[in-house]
C-alpha cells in the first residue's frame, strides 16, 4: 500500500530504520504469508466476482494464519486489502460490483505476523484481456524489477526511480508522481520514500538493513491522478488504464533480498488467449 503523501514519511528522528537479521526472518515470514495470500487469490480473480468477496477470502485466511490485514481500519480505510481496476491507480475500495471479462485489476495485500508488515501487491487479468493492458501490465512489472535490481549499498534511492522512469517512458507510459513507496517493518509506512521518477545519485543512499517497498503505478496516458470522493480511491484523470506491481525488500550487504515473491512463483499473470 503506497504512502499517501509523496515526501512526507513520518518524521520521528528525522533517519532511515536500519535493521538485523532479527528483522530480516520477521520480514521474509510476514512477505511469504502475504504473497502466498495473492496466490490464493489468483483462481478467484474471474468474471462475475466482486471485489467484496475477494476481501472477505484476505481477511478470513489472514486470521487462519493469524496475522492481521494492516490497511484494514488504517487512517479509516474500511477494507482488509485495496482492489484497483482499470483507471483506479491505487487504494481502490472492495464493493459489489461484479468484475468483468477484460478487467484488469491490482490487488494489494498487507499482512502483519508477528508484528513485521508484509507489503505486496499484484496485476490480474480478468479473463481474456486487450492487448493494450496486457502490454501496460508487461511494462509494469520490468519496471519493477529494473528498479530492484538497483537496490544495493552505495546506490540512492535516486537509482531506483531513475531505473524506473526511463524504461516506462522509454515505452511510451507515464509514472504516476502523487504516490510512492515507502519504508517498511514493525510500522506501515516510515522513512524512506521511494519515489518511482528520478535521477541518480539523488535520494538517501542505500545502506545494508533498510527496509522498504518499490510499487511503481503506470498509465498508458498521461501521470495526472485525482482522488475521488472517498478520499481513498486514486484514478487517472484522463480515464486511462493504470497498472502496478509491488514487492517488500530489504538492503543487504551485497544487494538485495525480496520477501514478497511467490511462493507459487507466479508473481507475473497469465494471460489468456
Amino acid at each position: 500500500m503506497s504512502n499517501v503523501e509523496v515526501g512526507r514519511a513520518p518524521d520521528r528522528d528525522g533517519k532511515v530504520r536500519r535493521h538485523g537479521p532479527e528483522a530480516f526472518a520477521g520480514m521474509r515470514k510476514a512477505g511469504q504469508l502475504a504473497a502466498a495470500a495473492l496466490d490464493m487469490l489468483t483462481e478467484h480473480v474471474k468474471p462475475g466476482v466482486t471485489t467484496e468477496e475477494l476481501d472477505e477470502r484476505v481477511l478470513a485466511f489472514a486470521l487462519d494464519h493469524k496475522a492481521y490485514p494492516a490497511p484494514l481500519n488504517y487512517r479509516g480505510f474500511p477494507k482488509a486489502i485495496c482492489t484497483s481496476i482499470n483507471h483506479v491507480v491505487c487504494h481502490g475500495i472492495p464493493g459489489p460490483k461484479p468484475l468483468r471479462e477484460g478487467d484488469i485489476v491490482n490487488i494489494d495485500v498487507t499482512l502483519i505476523v508477528d508484528g513485521w508488515h508484509g507489503d505486496t501487491s499484484r496485476m490480474y487479468p480478468v479473463g481474456p484481456i486487450g492487448r493494450r493492458a496486457e502490454r501496460l501490465i508487461t511494462v509494469t512489472y520490468e519496471a519493477l524489477q529494473r528498479g530492484i535490481a538497483q537496490v544495493r549499498p552505495g546506490n540512492t534511492t535516486g537509482h531506483i526511480g531513475a531505473a524506473i522512469q526511463a524504461y516506462a517512458e522509454a515505452e511510451r507510459c507515464s509514472i504516476v508522481r502523487d504516490f510512492c513507496g515507502h519504508g517498511l517493518g514493525r510500522v506501515f509506512h516510515d522513512r524512506p520514500n521511494i519515489l518511482h521518477y528520478g535521477e541518480v545519485g539523488e535520494g538517501v543512499v542505500l545502506e545494508p538493513g533498510m527496509l522498504f517497498t518499490i510499487e511503481p503505478m503506470i498509465n498508458l496516458g498521461r501521470p495526472h491522478v485525482k482522488v475521488l470522493p472517498d478520499g481513498w480511491t486514486a484514478v487517472t484523470r484522463d480515464r486511462e488504464l493504470s497498472a502496478q506491481f509491488e514487492h517488500s525488500v530489504g538492503v543487504t550487504e551485497t544487494g538485495v533480498e525480496v520477501f514478497t515473491h511467490s511462493p507459487a512463483g507466479i508473481d507475473f499473470p497469465h494471460f489468456q488467449n
